[in-house]
Protein backbone atom coordinates (compact mmCIF):
# COMPACT_ATOMS: atom_id res chain seq x y z
CA UNK A 1 0.00 0.00 0.00
CA UNK A 2 2.76 1.89 -0.16
CA UNK A 3 2.91 2.37 -3.67
CA UNK A 4 -0.79 3.74 -3.14
CA UNK A 5 0.13 6.15 -0.13
CA UNK A 6 2.99 7.87 -2.84
CA UNK A 7 0.25 8.69 -5.06
CA UNK A 8 -1.96 10.76 -2.54
CA UNK A 9 -1.05 14.31 -2.82
CA UNK A 10 -1.11 16.29 0.20
CA UNK A 11 -2.05 20.01 0.39
CA UNK A 12 -1.53 22.04 3.23
CA UNK A 13 -4.03 24.33 4.90
CA UNK A 14 -6.80 22.98 2.59
CA UNK A 15 -10.13 23.79 2.63
CA UNK A 16 -8.77 25.67 6.14
CA UNK A 17 -5.64 26.63 7.53
CA UNK A 18 -4.36 23.72 9.59
CA UNK A 19 -5.91 21.43 7.54
CA UNK A 20 -3.57 18.61 5.65
CA UNK A 21 -6.36 17.87 2.80
CA UNK A 22 -5.41 14.26 1.26
CA UNK A 23 -6.34 14.50 -2.62
CA UNK A 24 -6.70 11.41 -4.16
CA UNK A 25 -7.25 13.19 -7.70
CA UNK A 26 -3.50 12.26 -8.05
CA UNK A 27 -4.24 8.87 -7.14
CA UNK A 28 -7.10 8.73 -9.88
CA UNK A 29 -5.15 10.03 -12.36
CA UNK A 30 -2.97 6.87 -12.45
CA UNK A 31 -4.36 4.23 -14.35
CA UNK A 32 -2.24 1.60 -12.39
CA UNK A 33 -3.04 3.21 -9.20
CA UNK A 34 -6.84 3.42 -9.72
CA UNK A 35 -6.50 -0.09 -10.93
CA UNK A 36 -4.84 -1.23 -7.85
CA UNK A 37 -7.16 0.71 -5.57
CA UNK A 38 -10.17 -0.94 -6.89
CA UNK A 39 -8.37 -4.81 -6.66
CA UNK A 40 -7.56 -3.76 -3.19
CA UNK A 41 -11.04 -2.36 -1.71
CA UNK A 42 -12.58 -5.64 -3.80
CA UNK A 43 -9.87 -8.08 -2.10
CA UNK A 44 -11.53 -8.77 1.39
CA UNK A 45 -14.84 -8.87 0.29
CA UNK A 46 -14.09 -11.42 -2.95
CA UNK A 47 -16.02 -14.03 -1.48
CA UNK A 48 -18.84 -12.28 0.14
CA UNK A 49 -22.36 -12.39 -0.91
CA UNK A 50 -23.02 -8.87 -1.24
CA UNK A 51 -26.23 -7.38 -3.61
CA UNK A 52 -24.95 -3.69 -4.40
CA UNK A 53 -22.27 -1.51 -3.49
CA UNK A 54 -23.47 1.98 -2.21
CA UNK A 55 -21.13 5.06 -2.87
CA UNK A 56 -21.06 8.13 -0.99
CA UNK A 57 -21.09 11.52 -2.47
CA UNK A 58 -19.22 12.15 -4.66
CA UNK A 59 -15.36 11.13 -4.13
CA UNK A 60 -17.04 7.39 -3.33
CA UNK A 61 -18.60 7.24 -7.05
CA UNK A 62 -15.54 7.16 -8.65
CA UNK A 63 -14.73 3.82 -6.71
CA UNK A 64 -17.93 2.37 -6.03
CA UNK A 65 -18.98 2.09 -9.58
CA UNK A 66 -15.67 0.16 -10.73
CA UNK A 67 -15.79 -1.65 -7.77
CA UNK A 68 -19.11 -3.10 -8.42
CA UNK A 69 -18.66 -3.83 -11.80
CA UNK A 70 -15.53 -6.26 -9.81
CA UNK A 71 -17.77 -7.61 -7.46
CA UNK A 72 -20.16 -8.31 -10.34
CA UNK A 73 -23.22 -6.20 -7.88
CA UNK A 74 -25.21 -3.29 -8.82
CA UNK A 75 -24.14 0.31 -7.92
CA UNK A 76 -26.28 2.79 -5.34
CA UNK A 77 -25.54 5.98 -5.26
CA UNK A 78 -26.10 7.83 -1.71
CA UNK A 79 -26.20 11.72 -2.23
CA UNK A 80 -26.39 14.94 -1.16
CA UNK A 81 -30.10 16.87 -0.93
CA UNK A 82 -31.77 17.55 -4.44
CA UNK A 83 -29.33 15.35 -6.36
CA UNK A 84 -32.03 12.44 -6.90
CA UNK A 85 -35.10 12.91 -9.15
CA UNK A 86 -36.90 9.88 -8.03
CA UNK A 87 -38.45 9.48 -4.41
CA UNK A 88 -35.99 9.88 -1.52
CA UNK A 89 -35.35 8.63 1.60
CA UNK A 90 -33.60 11.04 3.46
CA UNK A 91 -30.71 11.11 6.72
CA UNK A 92 -29.74 14.25 8.55
CA UNK A 93 -26.39 14.13 10.39
CA UNK A 94 -24.04 16.25 12.68
CA UNK A 95 -20.66 17.72 11.18
CA UNK A 96 -18.17 19.28 12.91
CA UNK A 97 -19.21 22.81 11.66
CA UNK A 98 -23.04 22.03 10.88
CA UNK A 99 -25.66 19.80 9.64
CA UNK A 100 -25.46 17.97 6.29
CA UNK A 101 -28.12 15.33 5.04
CA UNK A 102 -27.88 12.62 2.56
CA UNK A 103 -30.55 10.79 0.63
CA UNK A 104 -31.13 8.19 -1.56
CA UNK A 105 -33.49 6.74 -4.40
CA UNK A 106 -36.69 4.76 -2.02
CA UNK A 107 -36.53 2.65 -4.50
CA UNK A 108 -33.08 1.26 -5.22
CA UNK A 109 -32.74 -1.54 -2.05
CA UNK A 110 -34.73 -3.81 -0.97
CA UNK A 111 -35.37 -4.90 2.40
CA UNK A 112 -32.44 -7.71 3.27
CA UNK A 113 -29.94 -6.24 0.66
CA UNK A 114 -26.66 -7.05 1.80
CA UNK A 115 -24.65 -3.83 0.98
CA UNK A 116 -21.08 -2.45 0.67
CA UNK A 117 -20.56 1.09 2.01
CA UNK A 118 -17.58 3.17 0.05
CA UNK A 119 -16.36 6.14 0.42
CA UNK A 120 -12.64 7.42 -0.77
CA UNK A 121 -12.26 8.98 3.22
CA UNK A 122 -12.79 8.04 6.75
CA UNK A 123 -12.19 11.21 9.03
CA UNK A 124 -14.85 11.40 12.18
CA UNK A 125 -16.83 8.87 10.72
CA UNK A 126 -20.49 11.12 10.34
CA UNK A 127 -20.82 10.62 6.71
CA UNK A 128 -20.36 7.29 6.71
CA UNK A 129 -22.20 6.33 9.84
CA UNK A 130 -25.06 8.22 8.20
CA UNK A 131 -24.94 6.50 4.96
CA UNK A 132 -24.83 3.42 7.09
CA UNK A 133 -27.96 4.33 9.00
CA UNK A 134 -30.10 5.14 5.99
CA UNK A 135 -29.40 1.56 4.02
CA UNK A 136 -30.29 -0.23 7.60
CA UNK A 137 -33.33 2.17 7.67
CA UNK A 138 -34.58 0.75 4.43
CA UNK A 139 -34.00 -2.58 6.11
CA UNK A 140 -30.65 -3.70 4.16
CA UNK A 141 -27.73 -5.70 6.19
CA UNK A 142 -24.07 -3.88 5.92
CA UNK A 143 -21.51 -6.37 5.04
CA UNK A 144 -19.17 -3.96 5.09
CA UNK A 145 -17.74 -0.57 5.11
CA UNK A 146 -14.51 0.28 2.76
CA UNK A 147 -12.05 3.38 2.23
CA UNK A 148 -9.30 4.19 0.47
CA UNK A 149 -7.68 6.63 2.79
CA UNK A 150 -8.24 6.64 7.24
CA UNK A 151 -7.42 9.96 9.21
CA UNK A 152 -6.67 7.78 12.11
CA UNK A 153 -6.10 10.92 14.46
CA UNK A 154 -9.93 11.68 13.86
CA UNK A 155 -10.99 8.24 15.49
CA UNK A 156 -14.16 7.87 12.57
CA UNK A 157 -13.69 3.72 13.39
CA UNK A 158 -15.54 4.34 16.46
CA UNK A 159 -18.39 5.63 14.98
CA UNK A 160 -18.62 2.38 12.72
CA UNK A 161 -17.18 0.05 15.31
CA UNK A 162 -20.35 -2.21 14.46
CA UNK A 163 -19.23 -3.01 11.35
CA UNK A 164 -16.14 -4.20 9.19
CA UNK A 165 -14.27 -1.42 8.16
CA UNK A 166 -10.99 -1.89 5.60
CA UNK A 167 -9.09 1.05 5.23
CA UNK A 168 -6.30 1.21 2.26
CA UNK A 169 -4.28 3.84 3.64
CA UNK A 170 -3.60 5.66 7.48
CA UNK A 171 -2.45 8.92 7.90
CA UNK A 172 -1.76 10.57 11.05
CA UNK A 173 -1.39 14.30 12.32
CA UNK A 174 -4.63 15.23 10.74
Amino acid sequence: MDELKALIRTIPDFPQPGIQFRDLTTLFLDPRGLRDTVMAMAEPYRNRSIDNVAGIESRGFILAAPLAVELGTGFVPIRKPGKLPGKTLGVEYTLEYGEDRLEIHSDALHQGDRVLMVDDLLATGGTMQAACKLVERIGCEIVGCVVVVELVDLKGRAKLARYPLTSLVEFEGE
